[in-house]
């Protein structure tokens, strides 16, 4: 296809307005004219003519050049292929025409290759929503990865392109959601100090009264307590962007995953800990909050059975503490599943939560499906649990919901795993 660069004269007639062109007396001065480039491009689906066309240039190389970078993306599409034909000279034509910068000939070749958009920029946020709709998971996972996004990756990083994205732009993403933490705990004890003040204010008497009045003012107008991001939430947060840049790898949209060499803050996986005597006594004593993994000694699971042996779900307590169920693989135990004639039940799903609402699921790993064994006592206490529920589901009638699960709602209905 045919493709030119020419000397440009942009001088003016005084009384027409018209462009003198090759009668201006100056076009043979040295630096009064600039250079132009001209690619005609394959026609449009319909047949019209379009080309590319340039000016502007100093001198006549940086002109040839230019028309060499438009004849080498031209060249990317084999002529047997008129998509890839269309799909350049559709590029073209809307870099000419919005004045761009002319892409790169072997990214251009990379994108075309992999069938990625060729004119436009895919930002973070972009792709971020892509890859979630394309996700296979269950709901509560899909939930988790909504809230990173929307919470963390899209306010900080949705904006940037998403080829572009650096191990930089993620140190400085997570050293803002630090700072934020801690204007966040320095609010939450502004807020709880004003509470508290305000719960000492006695209600009687005017001045009481406008004393209260002002400061549950004050309260309404500061910012509601709120969760710092903790380490693990951290992690997740990179896990998610990780995932999802590792998918964009897979699909040649970008060649680099920053997420894999930014470095933030460990979680220490807490010990756990076993509820000593001496440990007992002193959160008695000062109500020191105790490490998050704490475990009961056989004494103490036993008064705990105990104590809720008349509760109508003690038969759960029981298989939890005697046979390790999961608490959402107790509450979603199907009879179906459960053989106390041969004394062994086979756990196959559970009950998981998604914000407040609650599913049911497969277990998380192959490891998950997993038959046990159960004890004399555990089957004798099943058996009792079992001639309960089908005596409240007497009690109910038609309005008994069949659920087929083991443990229940007094209605049959699925137990919440928060309540």
């Amino acid at each position: 296809m045919k493709g030119s660069t020419y000397r440009r004269c942009s001088c003016r007639d005084p009384k027409t307005g018209k462009e003198l062109g090759s009668s201006c007396p100056k076009r043979n001065s040295r630096n009064h004219c600039t250079y132009s480039m001209r690619q005609e491009l394959p026609p449009r689906e319909d047949g019209s003519r379009r080309s590319f066309a340039r000016g502007g240039y100093a001198n006549l190389k940086a002109a040839q050049a230019d028309l060499d970078h438009v004849r080498a993306l031209l060249g990317l599409a084999e002529a047997d292929d008129p998509e890839g034909v269309q799909l350049i000279s559709e590029m073209l034509a809307e870099v000419s025409g919005e004045k761009l910068p002319l892409p790169d000939v072997e990214e251009t070749r990379r994108r075309l290759k992999a069938g990625q958009d060729l004119v436009g920029s895919l930002t973070v946020s972009e792709w971020l929503d892509r890859w979630l709709a394309g996700k296979r998971i269950r709901k509560s996972g899909i939930s988790r990865y909504e809230t990173d996004i929307r919470v963390h990756l899209k306010p900080h990083i949705g904006h940037r392109r998403l080829d572009r994205l650096r191990v930089s732009h993620l140190s400085e993403m997570f050293t803002a959601i630090a700072d934020a933490n801690a204007e966040i705990l320095e609010q939450n004890a502004q807020r709880r100090a004003a509470v508290e003040e305000l719960a000492t204010i006695p209600w009687k008497g005017v001045e009481n009264r406008a004393r209260r009045k002002a400061l549950k003012a004050a309260i309404d107008a500061m910012p509601a307590f709120r969760r710092v991001t903790g380490p693990a939430t951290r992690q997740h947060v990179k896990a998610t962007l990780r995932a999802a840049l590792n998918d964009a790898i897979g699909q040649q949209i970008i060649t680099f995953n920053p997420a894999a060499h930014v470095e933030i803050d460990p979680v220490r996986k807490p010990k756990a800990l076993v509820w000593t005597d001496e440990r007992v006594a002193k959160w008695d004593q000062t109500g020191e909050k105790p490490p998050p993994v704490m475990v009961w000694t056989p004494e103490q699971t036993g008064a705990f059975l105990d104590f809720v042996a008349e509760d109508r779900l003690y038969a759960m307590w029981h298989l939890i503490a005697f046979r390790g169920l999961r608490r959402g693989e107790a509450c979603g135990q199907p009879w179906s599943e459960t053989n106390l004639d041969r004394h062994s039940l086979t756990v196959t799903g559970q009950l998981v939560q998604d914000g407040w609402e609650v599913e049911a699921s497969e277990p998380k790993t192959d490891s998950g499906f997993r038959v046990v064994a159960l004890d004399d006592d555990t089957v004798g206490v099943l058996e009792r649990h079992r001639k309960q529920q089908e005596a409240d589901r007497a009690e109910w009638g038609s309005a008994w919901v069949n659920t087929g699960l083991v443990f229940t709602q007094e209605d049959g209905s699925w137990l919440h795993q928060a309540k």
